[in-house]
């Protein structure tokens, strides 16, 4: 039996979800992501364990595939193919920078690039839009369209051969752009395609199977253990195959081989070797919600994966390219802390699960789960045959915000709300990615319905307050009824409100940015500190006390929630943190502080002791953010969680205070760090604490302050295309617009707030920023 695989790096640069991974060479990964990123990550000793991050290309949108062409005379480094939202496939040389121009660009499609390969020259690429498309010397040799939905996979078998897989549920096989057969054998959306070494291919779709099939496509396996979608297969150089899904994990399957002579195909012999017998081997769980993509690479044999949790893992049979000791039992430690939606593991009835006693039977097979009670909470555990043992997966929550994607004519998104029209009649769906605006996509779903237009304001609202957004400006109190009844669903029966819109300015609320998965970040300050600790940085790592400290601290934020919350009572617990979170953002390695940033921004929220208290030579949080190099732009994330941190602080009347007196110094600080950034979560930021500081500024009647806040606010609604930053900056000028008449002179003759308004009008074409644009013009 060949060995196991363990994890050889976590490759952390990512900003969200990666979507795509390949592995060309036993010397470099290159990985795509919902980030808008192209990244390679390179080794220069192919035995390493070590890897540097280069992001290769940014684009405007999410990057969803991506597929390398092996070096040429005319490109010897080979190609980087890649697509995504913006419905443009780029090609671009390794090594190139945002300002190199693309080798070349393939337009065609019309709706996001979901999948991509290549074969002898030769490019496929499949869309949302329903179609694939061959790609010969760059450009469109032919348009495959049959498929009744989107195009999820594609697979290039020969330079005249192409498969493909839809969330039709059918795959088709095409030769010289025509389909030569139809196979309805998968009975959910087809979602990865891989080439087997012996001859035929093998898929996988969201009805959780893996099938095995024959170049001409006849079924020849079928192979059952994910327990959810599956969302990437491909094979190893043995004959056997890897996939990956929404149930977390990495799976290898067996191979075993035989002769099977084909009994359909009487005028040509063909034989068919490597046939799996359908054995699970290994189960590699992740710490992530869903293991979007893997690949394998074909010199060594080694895996890579890409997940939800925006980390590139590699993974190795060859002992000689694991991960250190730290690293490995960090990464079992990190799948062990993580929390897994009950969603993903059914119905769970805590009374009827057996306690941690059931852990003494053996499993029935590799990748078995069970579920446990251990005291208050339930516990998933998973068998594996390689070490004979169960292992700790993780914690079973509630599946509210489990990031669980749902298909919809044949896209993919994070909500399908349902609409009731009428008694009897059937629901219409609302689809719904978190990413984008959500008056956006009720707009859409009331055009494509032909509902009237007057429902936008509820619909959109709606989706906000169920889906997680943040609203902006005073909240009314409706009178009317309430159309939106149980189970997200909504009926439109009830009239439309029929009173003006409520003003969004001025805003008199602070906003905060709050969200987290504190075990999460909890895991990975005990993860990096014990590397720290192998290393023999004892000098800098946390010692017992603060290790405890630490865990009393993630006790304090998780009981922020708690109705009866009440900071006082915490004190100790957040004192103490503060000083270990100062430790850690001022003398652990730049790369290796975004875990305690993260938990001092949440601290800004917390407690006024984030504004008041002196952890460290007499320097309270900001101070110690602004000396420790958080703002160095070489570490953007630092600086996003830094920024956020600031914008927390104005939660307490000390932090508003505190903010107050370093009113000149933050804005310039923050402006520094964030110029020329693509990042959108540092850009919204960046807006938020703008705004806040127009809120305290009008209420603090500071003329001087009000007219140098309006350079930075116009400086984004001039130019910024995303629409919840430029809606918070909006929100941030027109609060100012209400202050001073001073104010309003200066924003129409130095900085043409007038002009620049309607411009981000046009520009981000939304219903509030129209609305936003309205209002600020009447002040003005």
């Amino acid at each position: 039996m060949a060995g196991i695989y363990k994890l050889t790096a976590a490759l952390r640069g990512h900003e969200d979800d990666v979507r795509g991974v390949v592995f060309p060479s036993p010397y470099f990964v290159t990985s795509v992501s919902r980030d808008a990123t192209v990244r390679q990550w390179k080794r220069e000793d192919p035995e390493g364990t070590v890897f540097s991050d280069h992001i290769n290309s940014t684009g405007s949108g999410f990057i969803n595939s991506v597929t390398f062409v092996l070096p040429t005379e005319e490109h010897p480094k080979g190609l980087i193919v890649s697509g995504g939202q913006d419905t443009i496939i780029e090609v671009r040389e390794p090594d190139s920078k945002d300002t190199d121009d693309a080798k070349y660009l393939l337009l065609g499609h019309t709706n996001n690039v979901c999948a991509l390969d290549n074969y002898a020259g030769i490019i496929i690429s499949g869309s949302w839009d329903g179609t694939a498309r061959v790609w010969k010397n760059w450009e469109s040799q032919y348009v495959l369209d049959g498929h009744d939905q989107g195009v999820l996979a594609v697979l290039a078998l020969s330079e005249t051969d192409v498969v493909t897989g839809s969330a039709d549920k059918t795959i088709r096989i095409w030769r010289d752009g025509k389909t030569i057969k139809k196979i309805e054998g998968h009975t959910d959306c087809v979602r990865g395609l891989c080439r087997m070494p012996n001859g035929g291919f093998s898929s996988c779709a969201n009805d959780g199977t893996i099938r095995i099939w024959s170049s001409d496509g006849h079924q020849l396996q079928e192979l059952h253990g994910h327990t959810a979608f599956i969302y990437s297969v491909a094979a190893l150089p043995s004959g056997e195959l890897v996939s990956a899904g929404e149930d977390r994990t990495v799976r290898i399957w067996r191979s075993r081989f035989i002769c099977l002579k084909s009994p359909w195909d009487s005028e040509e012999q063909r034989w068919l070797t490597g046939y799996l017998d359908g054995d699970c081997v290994q189960t590699i769980t992740h710490p992530a919600i869903s293991v979007w993509s893997v690949a394998v690479c074909a010199q060594n044999g080694d895996v890579v994966s890409g997940a939800s949790d925006r980390i590139v893992r590699v993974f190795s049979r060859e002992k000689k390219r694991w991960a250190d000791q730290g690293a490995l039992e960090a990464f079992e430690n990190s799948v062990a802390a993580s929390t897994i939606p009950s969603n993903q593991v059914g119905d769970v009835k805590k009374d009827d699960l057996p306690g941690l006693e059931a852990l003494a039977q053996s499993g029935k097979k590799d990748g078995q789960v069970i579920m446990v009670r251990n005291g208050e909470t339930v516990e998933a555990h998973v068998w594996s045959n390689a070490t004979r043992a169960w292992n700790n997966v993780g914690t079973v929550v509630d599946a509210v915000g489990s990031n669980r994607k749902q298909m919809f004519e044949g896209k993919e998104y994070d909500y399908v709300f349902d609409v009731d029209i009428q008694e009897g009649a059937p629901a219409l769906k609302l689809p719904y990615n978190a990413s984008e605006n959500p008056f956006e996509a009720a707009r859409r779903f009331l055009e494509a319905n032909e509902l009237p237009i007057s429902y936008l304001d509820t619909v959109g609202q709606f989706i906000v307050k169920n889906a997680g957004g943040v609203a902006l400006g005073p909240q009314e109190q409706s009178t009317s009824p309430d159309p939106w009844g149980m189970e997200n669903r909504y009926r439109p029966d009830a009239p439309p409100p029929q009173q003006a819109k409520p003003k969004r300015i001025p805003q008199k609320s602070y906003l905060s940015i709050t969200a987290a998965n504190l075990p999460t970040i909890q895991s990975k300050v005990n993860g990096l500190n014990k590397e720290l600790l192998d290393k023999g940085e004892k000098d800098i790592a946390l010692n017992p006390d603060e290790a405890s400290a630490l865990a009393k601290l993630c006790g304090s934020l998780q009981a922020v929630a708690a109705p009866s919350y009440k900071a006082s009572a915490h004190n100790a617990s957040f004192s103490s943190g503060l000083e270990l979170v100062s430790k850690i953002i001022t003398s652990w390695h730049p790369q290796n502080r975004l875990p305690g940033l993260d938990l001092l921004r949440l601290v800004a929220a917390a407690t006024p002791l984030a504004a008041t208290y002196e952890p460290m030579n007499g320097l309270k949080a900001g101070d110690i953010l602004e000396t420790s190099g958080a703002f160095d732009i070489s570490h953007p994330n630092n600086v996003m969680l830094a920024t956020r941190t600031f914008v927390n602080l104005f939660q307490t009347e000390e932090g508003r205070d505190y903010m107050d007196n370093r009113f000149e110094q933050t804005v310039q600080l923050v402006e520094e760090a964030s110029a020329g950034t693509t990042n959108r979560n540092m850009k919204i930021a960046k807006a938020t604490l703008l705004l806040n500081y127009a809120v305290l500024i009008t209420s603090s009647g500071a003329t001087e302050r009000a007219i140098t806040l309006l350079e930075p606010l116009t400086n984004i609604i001039k130019k910024e295309i995303d629409s919840e930053t430029t809606f918070r900056a909006l929100v941030g000028l027109g609060t100012l617009l209400t202050f001073q008449k001073e104010v309003r002179e200066a924003a129409l003759s130095v900085y043409e707030s007038r002009q620049t308004v309607t411009e981000a009008e046009i520009r981000v074409k939304e219903p509030r920023i129209k609305d936003l644009a309205t209002e600020i013009r009447g002040l003005l």
